[in-house]
Parts: C-alpha cells; sequence; structure tokens
C-alpha cells in the first residue's frame, strides 16, 4: 500500500495578482504572464519526495496494520452486502411485513457497520495522516517565498493556478521552476512529529483541527432494491 502524503485540501493554492494600470497608449506596459500547479510542485519536491520513501519504512508497521484491517473489514461488509441483495431478492416485488421488518434491520445494520469500520480505519491511520500534515506543513512554510522567487527572476506579473487557465502554451508553465525553489528553500523535513503537535502548529489539548484526509473506509454499495416501508 502506498501512502500518498498530498492533498489539494492541505495546500495553498497560488493567487492570481491583479493586473497593472493601463500605461498610456503611446507605451502599452507588456505583462509576463505564467501558470503553475503547486500542488504537483510540492508532490515532485525532493523533501516531499524523501519524506514519502521515507514514510514507507518508518511507517510500516502502521501500513501493514492498516492495510490487513481494511481488507478484512471491505470483506465483512461485502458478505453482508451480498446477504441483504439475496435477502431482497428473495423477497421479491411484494415482501411479507416479516421480510420488510427483517429487511430495514440488515440494511441498519449494514449501514452501522459501515459507519464503524470508517472510524476504526481513521483511528489506525491516525499516525499516518500526522506525519502527512507535519510534511506539508514544513513545505508549505517555504511555499509564499518559493513562488515569490520564480515570479522575481523570471519577470513574471501575473502568476495562475494551472486550474484555472482555459488554455496555456508549455511554455507557460512554471511549475518545474517552483519545484527548482522549493528544492532549495527546504530540501529535506522531518516526518516525524513534535510531542503533542497538530496540524497548523497547535499543540495537543488545543482546539481540534481537521487532519490530512485518512483512506476511503470499504464503501457498503446500497442495495438494488432499498427495503420501502408499507
Amino acid at each position: 500500500m502506498r501512502i500518498s502524503i498530498f492533498s489539494a485540501a492541505a495546500l495553498a493554492s497560488a493567487s492570481a495578482v491583479a493586473f497593472a494600470a493601463a500605461a498610456p497608449a503611446s507605451a502599452q506596459v507588456k505583462q509576463a504572464i505564467a501558470v503553475v500547479n503547486v500542488e504537483q510542485a510540492v508532490g515532485q519536491s525532493s523533501a516531499a519526495t524523501t519524506a514519502t520513501q521515507q514514510m514507507q519504512t518508518t511507517y510500516k508497521a502502521n501500513i501493514d496494520q492498516l492495510t490487513a484491517r481494511q481488507t478484512a473489514l471491505q470483506t465483512e461488509l461485502k458478505q453482508k452486502q451480498d446477504a441483504l441483495q439475496a435477502a431482497a431478492t428473495a423477497a421479491g416485488e411484494k415482501p411479507t411485513a416479516a421480510q420488510q421488518t427483517q429487511l430495514q434491520t440488515q440494511y441498519a445494520d449494514l449501514q452501522r457497520r459501515a459507519q464503524e469500520a470508517q472510524a476504526e480505519l481513521q483511528q489506525l491511520e491516525q499516525p499516518l495522516a500526522l506525519a502527512r500534515s507535519y510534511v506539508l506543513e514544513q513545505i508549505g512554510g517555504k511555499l509564499d517565498d518559493a513562488l515569490r522567487n520564480v515570479m522575481t527572476k523570471n519577470k513574471i506579473d501575473l502568476l495562475l493556478k494551472a486550474g484555472a487557465a482555459e488554455a496555456f502554451q508549455p511554455t507557460a508553465d512554471v511549475t518545474n521552476l517552483l519545484v527548482q525553489e522549493l528544492n532549495a528553500l527546504v530540501p529535506s523535513v522531518s516526518i516525524t512529529p513534535p510531542q503533542g503537535w497538530r496540524p497548523g502548529g497547535q499543540q495537543q489539548g488545543a482546539a481540534p483541527t481537521a487532519a490530512a484526509p485518512a483512506p476511503a473506509a470499504p464503501a457498503a454499495t446500497t442495495p438494488a432494491r432499498r427495503p420501502q416501508g408499507r
């Protein structure tokens, strides 16, 4: 199981700067415009790639436990899903009152167990999520400086998110330049948060902050025909 330490919610996107006032008609100022994919740049930075490799080793026990438990829960939920589907098929289009009650009970049990599985996996994933958040926060601390350096060194007046541009030539993409700046400013990071550290620089006991997204819990597919009340 490969751990992905990046998520769009964890990164601040590059902000567009306003166009300068128009110069006199006789001397129109030509502005340099570029686009950048911040998330991609962070993910390709030396600090991030090295951290990913280190996490595969340092958190191997957590990863193995999470993978094994996720597989077991997926199997359990699949069995419950199949049993519910089989019961619904056997009941036919006009189930009896007893069959309706049984189907509703099975469906409620499936939903409850799926929620429990998600909570359990999130708990198991917490050390990994905390490490990912710590890595991102260290890199993110230099992101503004890196963006500023890209604009200054390349005389860029307007820097846009790549996703916000309708179309652009490949030469307008300065993502690789941002990677270079991040590598220079933050060549490496730690994957071990300090004791009590929480995302956003909070310490344990402070107001909770959302952690990095946990892996998707085993999803229970809604039966083809949900039991209906009379």
